[in-house]
């Protein structure tokens, strides 16, 4: 009889270790539902931003389209105009006036567009606003002064657009 006793204490605590087996899995099965859920709706979540980013960018690239379409017709808009005028003036029998107009149109562009020209005529040499083609030697300058200017520089918005082009002074040595 001691037997059946222990078999049977047996079987209550298989059952019960079944039972406890049965709810960690009954756990586990809705803990992985729920962490399939959660990844679709990260996944589903993901994949819209991906389409926003998308659009996004084609909305941008588009933007910087127009934007490059304006800017070309408004700048060929100005060389038609001065296109005609130089017509005009190469059909005058006195061009000087002509070429005065010419000149007018590209004064009256220059400052609608901010474009002013760099004043470096004895002036010390500056790198970032000049470019020195050569220098010369004399005593009775400042070394580094500009003495000549080749081509003439200019600015847009205070920014560098092209450097002028200037000859410099170098004392001389003894």
């Amino acid at each position: 009889m001691p037997t059946k006793k222990i078999i049977g204490k047996g079987k209550k605590r298989h059952t019960k270790k079944t039972d406890i087996t049965q709810k960690k899995i009954k756990n586990l099965k809705r803990e992985i539902k729920h962490l399939k859920q959660e990844l679709k709706e990260k996944n589903d979540k993901l994949l819209r931003s991906y389409a926003d980013l998308q659009n996004y960018q084609k909305r941008i690239e588009k933007e910087l389209q127009h934007k490059e379409d304006e800017t070309k017709k408004k700048y060929l808009s100005e060389l038609i105009e001065l296109n005609e005028v130089l017509k005009r003036a190469y059909g005058d029998k006195d061009p000087k006036g002509g070429l005065k107009l010419i000149l007018n149109n590209l004064e009256n562009f220059f400052e609608k567009e901010q474009i002013k020209y760099i004043d470096c005529m004895g002036k010390t040499f500056d790198h970032n606003m000049h470019h020195a083609v050569t220098t010369i030697e004399k005593n009775d300058c400042e070394d580094g002064t500009i003495v000549e200017e080749i081509k003439k520089g200019y600015l847009v918005d205070n920014k560098l657009l092209r450097p002028s082009q200037v000859v410099v002074v170098k004392k001389k040595e003894k």
